[in-house]
Formats: structure tokens, sequence, C-alpha cells
């Protein structure tokens, strides 16, 4: 199967590959966010030896068991008896003297858990070796907060780790690159439901509508992830009826914290906070503040950032009871078509946006490259208005207002210069005014003015 994206992610792994000194690297995220493929992919592309251990929830003795008979196989030796993980280890440390060895583990918090003191072992052994040894040590897992906390001050492996990255979910773009054969559109409705994590964009199927695959992989009765979300929160949460509760009201979308304890029904403020907690460490969820006021805790908010978990509770959790007695079909209609189209797609085709511009701002097509984007919170005592703009940045020169459109409709002249209008009254003052559309526009971008479309965001 064709690997997609991850370039940058590629070119730091591949470089430590080729490096000839020891090198310590960690790589984490989320599940299913492409790890294991990602380090596997560049192992292949790389001519050094190498062995990929997956470590097991079992003993340290199976453990031990399973990682000799890779390296009685990789070497052309009869079994090795080793004792300890230490042992072995120690072996493969001492044989990257002789000629460069890369060696991967895999869910290594397995390994924490049945290995007492396999840090401590592992920064005795990267002491020991560090100047004489070319071994390549990966250690990947699924546990970020687990992974992360190797990076602490108080951890054996501090001030050791050579590479250390986060794989975040992709973008829309590089998620884009799963589903080539739809159109721009359909391709901000996939995104919309699957995000940007590789697992679930290798199950989307070109020969099926969006519909179709929404329904075959989500939406329908048995459908294939239709438990996905369910089994990462328990995975990670022992309460999940606190998770659920949480989680259906962001999706509804209340965002502050006080709609969030009063519409989700969890039993106390700590409580919600506990759970807050372990949505962002897990990064389904995050904390969000407008950039004008980035400290004020009453404005800020708390979204969900998984797509199939948005798209979940917002249509399949909540509805639960309905779909187990209709037709898959009537229940799609009934219940997700029109909400769809109309608000949840809409809403992220702004996040879709902002993604673009990050993109544009990185790639150094932005003059002057921002250093904030996000929300813009605004308060006019004297007409008693206040909300926000949902796509500002800021930069040297002052602000930049985008706004986005997903309507089946060009942009007209009149509706840009409302837009303008509102913001001015807002007190907002910009000196570029943005917009996107999905259908075009009606008019030609003036002054201040600039326009994007679909086929910009895709190009």
């Amino acid at each position: 199967m064709k690997f997609h994206g991850r370039e940058a992610q590629q070119k730091k792994i591949r470089t430590l590959l080729r490096r000839s000194p020891m090198q310590v690297a960690l790589v984490y995220g989320r599940r299913r966010v492409g790890k294991s493929e990602l380090i596997k992919h560049c192992l292949r592309q790389e001519s050094v030896r190498q062995i990929y251990y997956e470590c097991k929830q079992t003993t340290e003795q199976n453990n031990v068991e399973s990682l000799s008979a890779l390296i009685s196989e990789l070497f052309g030796l009869p079994a090795l008896g080793f004792g300890s993980m230490e042992a072995v280890l120690e072996y493969l440390f001492s044989q990257a003297q002789k000629e460069p060895l890369a060696l991967v583990l895999d869910e290594y918090p397995y390994l924490r858990e049945t290995t007492r003191g396999i840090d401590s072992v592992l920064q005795s052994l990267i002491d020991r070796f560090r100047e004489t040894s070319g071994l390549k040590l990966i250690l990947c897992g699924s546990y970020v907060e687990i992974m992360k906390s190797l990076l602490a001050k108080e951890n054996p492996l501090y001030g050791r780790v050579d590479l250390s990255l986060d794989l975040k979910p992709m973008d829309y773009y590089e998620s884009a690159l799963f589903y080539p054969d739809f159109s721009p559109e359909d391709k901000v409705r996939l995104y919309s439901v699957f995000g940007g994590i590789p697992y679930y964009n290798r199950l989307i199927e070109g020969e099926l509508s969006v519909r179709e695959n929404v329904q075959a992989l989500i939406s329908a009765p048995d459908a294939r992830l239709e438990n996905e979300v369910s089994m990462y929160l328990k995975s990670e949460i022992s309460k999940i009826a606190n998770a659920n509760e949480v989680f259906e009201a962001l999706a509804k979308g209340f965002s502050r914290y006080s709609d969030l304890l009063s519409q989700s029904h969890v039993s106390s403020g700590p409580t919600l906070v506990d759970v807050l907690e372990k949505l962002i460490r897990m990064e389904v969820v995050e904390k969000q503040a407008p950039i004008n006021d980035t400290e004020n805790r009453r404005k800020s908010g708390y979204y969900i950032t998984d797509s199939l978990s948005l798209f979940y509770y917002r249509y399949v959790f909540r509805y639960l009871s309905q779909r187990s007695v209709l037709d898959e079909d009537v229940f799609y209609n009934r219940y997700i078509q029109k909400d769809f189209e109309e608000h949840y797609v809409p809403r992220m085709f702004e996040r879709i946006c902002k993604q673009f511009l990050i993109r544009e701002n990185r790639a150094g097509a932005v003059e002057p490259p921002f250093d904030l984007i996000g929300k813009y919170y605004y308060d006019d005592p004297k007409t008693r208005t206040n909300g926000e703009f949902d796509i500002v940045t800021q930069d040297p020169k002052g602000f930049a207002f985008y706004e986005a459109k997903f309507r089946k409709e060009p942009i007209s002249e009149g509706m840009i210069r409302d837009e303008m209008k509102q913001v001015q009254n807002s007190g907002l003052a910009c000196y570029k005014y943005g917009f996107f559309s999905r259908s075009g526009f009606s008019c030609h971008p003036e002054g201040s003015m600039v326009f994007y479309t679909l086929a910009d965001l895709y190009a």
C-alpha cells in the first residue's frame, strides 16, 4: 500500500538512521495516527540492518524470548537463551559496535509495565555505549502521557534522546492524498468525518460516494468504525460515562466550562475538570482562547479536535435508540443529511481554511508571516454586543480577518461588504480581509481583499 504524506517527519527519521553515531529517538502520538507505518516506511527506504519489535502485554520473559527469536533470525544464529531484557539489549548495543543496527521497540509503554526499571537499564546502556555503538534506538508508543514522561528531568532517559517526534493527525491536504479521485467538495466532506487519521482514511473506497463511505464506516449499525471511538476512550478513561456526557455536550456546540457543567450532567466541577484534562492529554479535545485575550478563562472554550469523535457523538451516539429501529438510509436522511450539509461541514470547512493558512504561512507564502491564528473576541459596551470571529491572524502589521463560506451560491460583493462592515463595527482594525468560498465569487477582490476557492486549497 502506498505511503502518503509525512515528508518532514520522514526526513528526520531517515536522517537519524543514516547517522554514524548512536541515536535515540522517541516517536509517539495517539492511536491510529500512523506512527508504526511511518517508522516502517522509513526503515524500508534505508539499508541499515533492523529489528522491529512490538512489545507485548505479557511477562518480561515472554518479551525476552520473542525479541531473542528476531535476533536469531536476523543474525542467522541458533536459539538464544537470554535471561533478562537487559541482557538482550546489551547484546544488541554490543553488536551495533561492529555494524550499524536499527532497533525499534514499538508500544514501549507495555515493556515498561512488565520490565522493572527498563528506563534505567536503557540509560545505563546508552551512557556505556554512546561513543562506540552505532545503534539507532527508536522507542514508539501510543500512550502520549507516558511517552512524554520519558523526556522529563526526573526520568533516567532525560537528556539522552536525540529526536522526539510527537506525531499529530494529518491536515486536510495530506489526508486528501488518500482519496485523490473525489472532487474538492467531497474531499472537504470526507475530512469533516474522518479527519487526519491515516487508518481511517485508508478505509475510504473511491468507488463509493461520500454518503456510502460514511454509512459503511461509521453511521450504519455494525459499521467498520462503529466502536472505534468508545474503545479508544475506554483504553484511557475508567469512567466512560463521564466522558460520554462531556463529548455529547461538546458535540452539540457547548464549549464554555459553565455550559458544559450544566449540560453534561457530570457530578461536579472537579470531575468535569478531570475529564477535560484527560481528553486534552489524549489529544481529542483542545482548549482555545481568543488570540486577543489569551489569559481570560471565561472567554476560553473547549472543542473536539478529532473529526470522527465529533461526528460520532453528534449523530450516532446521540441517536442510538432511533438508529436501532430504522433502516440505515432512513436514519441518514432523517438525522444526518440536512444538518451535515448545512451546519456540520460548513463549520469543519472553517477548520480546513485555518489549516490552509497555516500551510501557506509555513511555506513562506504569507507576507508578512503571521505569529498567531485563532478566534478573536469582541465586546462593544456601547451597542451591548459581543461575539467571536473564527479565523483571525496577527502579524507585525496588525490583524487579518478571514471568512469561510461552504454554500452552493457564489459569494457576492454585497455579502463581502456586510462582513467587512460587521468587522469594522466590532472595533477590530484589520488591514486585510480574506474570503474562502466553496462556489467561487461573483465579484473580484479589491484593495485589502483576498479570495480563495477550493481549487486554491487543493492545488
